[in-house]
């Protein structure tokens, strides 16, 4: 059990080192853009990627509140569950975050989308509706980021087949970032 877990841990650190600096520091930069002009950032996913976005929301409209500092407005799409169901019930799957983008979305805000293999419909819809709205949508993914990353304005792919290590690599990539817009937002 001892070398299992060597060797994953191995992995994920192996992982997160290929992940580009650069790439970090642009998706920071986008948010950071529309924290100083009032826009939202909308951040959703599926399953182990759900519990992320939410976790990201939360450390983004918590972590970065501070006197004397305007709020960043940092919304999750994947935590309401009655709406949710009700569109994929009502319509179709693939509308649940999209949908509740069309009421919302503007230009300048900024849509971040997770998905480990980057084929899930409703994350590629969401951004299609992104696009069309001005926003300027975020694909966090993994394996080779799939139909998402052709259709996302910015991506961080992690190199990775792992669905587990992906998600690993998500929640570091979620803290580096917020903890990037806090230092910037905290000057």
């Amino acid at each position: 059990m001892l070398e299992n877990i060597r060797t994953y841990l191995d992995q994920v650190s192996s992982l997160v080192l290929q992940i580009p600096p650069d790439g970090i520091e642009r998706i920071t930069g986008i948010i950071l853009g529309a924290y100083r002009s009032g826009n939202r950032v909308f951040i959703f996913g599926n399953g182990g990627g759900s519990a992320t976005s939410a976790h990201f929301v939360c450390d983004l409209a918590k972590g970065t509140a501070m006197p004397g500092k305007k709020r960043l407005k940092a919304i999750s799409l994947a935590e309401n569950m009655p709406l949710i169901t009700a569109w994929a019930n009502d319509t179709d799957y693939t509308n649940t975050f999209g949908e509740q983008l069309l009421n919302l979305v503007e230009p300048g805000d900024v849509v971040i989308g997770l998905s480990g293999s980057g084929m899930s419909p409703n994350v590629i819809n969401a951004f299609r509706v992104a696009n069309e709205a001005g926003a300027v949508s975020v694909l966090l993914s993994g394996y080779t980021g799939g139909e998402a990353v052709r259709v996302a304005s910015e991506s961080l792919v992690v190199p990775s087949e792992d669905m587990q290590q992906i998600e690993d690599v998500h929640l570091i990539l979620a803290h580096i970032i917020f903890r990037c817009v806090k230092q910037e937002i905290s000057r």
